[in-house]
């Protein structure tokens, strides 16, 4: 991804918390896809999350890079598609936070 296009999706998402009560507490960019390690209420769904993320971070994009819709097949940032995993109490949070950090570092991927 552009630098540009990166920071402006790190920015975006820098009042989830505030606005939503959704904490993001780790992302990794990979080459085309993005990693988020977030933290909700249980009133929202993975998937309305989901859609938040994609629908504010993607409107931020068009508004600051308008050069970016114009290089995308069909204009649309985001995909459908997406995976969601849950981290449990029991669970190690430490080694998704260590997964999340090395996306897009093929030299360490061994």
């Amino acid at each position: 991804m552009y630098e540009k296009v990166k920071q402006t999706i790190v920015e975006s998402m820098k009042r989830f918390k505030e606005r939503y009560a959704i904490e993001m507490q780790q992302m990794g960019f990979d080459q085309n896809h993005v990693h988020y390690l977030c933290r909700f209420l249980p009133k929202y769904s993975g998937g309305q999350v989901i859609r938040l993320i994609k629908s504010i971070s993607a409107r931020q994009v068009f508004k600051e890079e308008p050069e970016v819709k114009r290089v995308l097949w069909g204009g649309e940032f985001w995909t459908d598609g997406y995976y969601i995993g849950t981290i449990s109490g029991h669970g190690d949070k430490n080694i998704i936070v260590e997964y999340i950090k090395k996306q897009g570092r093929e030299k360490d991927i061994k």
